[in-house]
């Protein structure tokens, strides 16, 4: 259907592995198409294609890897 850009608030990150964890936890999502993750601000910027995939299991993904991830109110 449409690309979204969601925001997924990230907890748990401390540093540049852990960036490289989030981004490897969600390389094979299907409809995926750009995440940015920002360490610092502790959230990552996600497009994806919504009918392929949706934020929350986007954040899904990231919270499997170890971290706990929601997708912040927009």
């Amino acid at each position: 259907m449409a690309d979204q850009t969601r925001i997924i608030q990230i907890d748990g990150m401390t540093c540049g592995g852990c960036v490289a964890s989030v981004h490897a936890a969600t390389a094979d999502i299907d409809g995926l198409d750009i995440i940015t993750v920002d360490l610092a601000d502790s959230l990552a910027t996600v497009t994806f294609d919504d009918s392929k995939t949706s934020a929350e299991t986007i954040a899904s993904a990231i919270s499997d890897a170890g971290f706990e991830a929601a997708v912040a109110n927009s």
